[in-house]
């Protein structure tokens, strides 16, 4: 097939491209998702209130 007579390298190609269809199929379901706003957790939101504390002492 394709001049490529190895099924390993054909193995491998196939994985990848259900690999790029699985992340776009995923991509595509939690494109506008509001799950944006856990990434902010009260130890983080607690550390830049600090930083800025200090960045206002220096």
């Amino acid at each position: 097939m394709f001049g490529i007579p190895d099924p390993a390298i054909w193995l491998a190609m196939i994985c990848c491209i259900i690999g790029a269809l699985i992340c776009t199929v995923y991509g595509a379901m939690h494109w506008n998702s509001d799950s944006d706003s856990a990434v902010l957790e009260p130890d983080d939101v607690k550390w830049a209130e600090e930083e800025k504390k200090i960045d206002g002492e220096l």
